[in-house]
């Protein structure tokens, strides 16, 4: 005889075919997604060009000894500012000190040398001017004469050899009285001194390696590269304008950023552009002149320096997080007027900010997805509404391209 089911036992297996009953009724279905679109703006765009730069000092004074020595004294502390004319090192001043003390003895005895020749000088001209007439009357012979004459002619060489050896003697003198001063190293220009490469006790020569450095570097130098198609399209807007490449440049305005990430608060202005286009490179080389009260940045930095190269006129504008790149190629979802979303390719320009400057594909007034791009594909119909705006995508200040 079988036991009977309990109660227990039915009432779950009733809740189990109920539940099973609620699985196999028809969902509901699910509405177009939501998304968050923005319409295509056309503004004027301050486009930039940026290169990567590197700083130099306006002035970069390598700082030699012009004599032979051995160095006695530093005289200014490393990395410090120093003045034009300052003193910073000493070689030892006793061998040029003796050097100058024989060469105004030698100065001296040349001296005497000369007087020496113009007493006897003296001498052999009165000889001359006594003979002459007794020569005439045959009071003498005309033998006598003749070796009084050649005597002074030898008496007036010995002058002007005497006159000459003072002119060597004298520039002798000036010599070592130059390599005398030359003992004391001192900066030839207003800036700040490099670490000393050189140590006391060294003996240092013209021939040897640079003793220290100093650079001004207020103002300072960015140097950068352009490359030669670059300097040309420069070039034919200088032309179309009526200008030429110095009127073009010097109107500029170059801002610096540096490797920090911060830009620098001051504005640079075109210094120079080399004469020629580096063969090995194929670019040409720019400097722009910043000021740099504090001495704040120093030579051998780097950063990265840009300007205004043009304004791109009714230019198109999307946010960049609107734009997907796929491969190479950049997509965005357009939404139509029926609500459905067309997936189509474009060509982006320069960034602006956070948006991107679109040269072909869109229009002005088309519906861009900004959020909510992976929920879409290729003619799902959505549900769109409009994204917030950022408040730096109304105002571009400029675009920016990189070389």
């Amino acid at each position: 005889m079988r036991a009977k089911p309990s109660r227990f036992v039915l009432v779950l297996v009733v809740q189990t075919l109920w539940l099973s009953g609620c699985d196999t009724k028809p969902q509901a279905a699910a509405g177009p997604p939501t998304v968050e679109f923005v319409e295509v703006s056309q503004k004027d765009v301050p486009v930039t060009k940026e290169w990567v730069a590197t700083l130099d000092g306006f002035v970069n004074a390598q700082i030699r000894t012009q004599v032979k020595g051995l160095l006695v004294k530093q005289r200014y502390t490393n990395g410090a500012f120093v003045s034009k004319d300052s003193a910073l090192f000493e070689i030892d001043p006793r061998p040029f000190r003796a050097a100058l003390d024989q060469a105004s003895a030698n100065l001296e005895q040349a001296k005497a040398n000369l007087q020496r020749a113009e007493a006897q000088l003296g001498k052999t001209q009165l000889d001359v001017t006594r003979y002459t007439p007794l020569a005439k009357e045959s009071a003498i012979s005309q033998q006598e004469l003749d070796d009084a004459v050649q005597a002074n002619l030898g008496a007036k060489a010995q002058v002007e050899q005497a006159k000459a050896a003072i002119e060597s003697a004298r520039a002798a003198e000036e010599s070592a009285r130059l390599d005398l001063s030359f003992t004391k190293i001192v900066s030839p220009i207003d800036g700040v001194a490099a670490i000393s490469t050189a140590q006391i006790g060294d003996f240092v020569s013209p021939s040897g390696e640079p003793l220290t450095a100093v650079s001004t570097i207020n103002p300072i130098l960015v140097n950068f590269t352009a490359s030669e198609q670059e300097y040309l399209n420069a070039m034919k807007q200088a032309v179309a304008r009526g200008g030429d490449e110095h009127a073009v440049l010097n109107k500029l305005e170059w801002q610096l950023r540096l490797s920090d990430g911060s830009t620098y608060p001051h504005k640079g202005h075109f210094y120079a552009l080399d004469r020629q286009v580096d063969v090995r490179t194929g670019a040409i080389l720019v400097k722009v002149e910043f000021p740099n009260p504090g001495n704040v940045l120093r030579p051998g930095g780097f950063g990265n320096i840009s300007t205004v190269v043009r304004v791109q006129k009714n230019a198109l504008l999307i946010p960049q997080r609107a734009v997907n790149e796929l491969q190479g190629k950049f997509l965005v979802a357009v939404i139509g007027k029926d609500n459905k979303v067309n997936i189509r390719p474009i060509k982006v320009g320069p960034r602006v900010n956070t948006m991107w400057v679109v040269d072909e594909g869109l229009q002005p007034g088309d519906r861009i997805v900004a959020e909510g791009v992976q929920k879409v594909r290729e003619g799902m119909e959505v549900q769109p509404k409009p994204f917030p705006q950022e408040s730096g995508a109304e105002a571009p200040k400029m675009a920016s391209t990189k070389p």
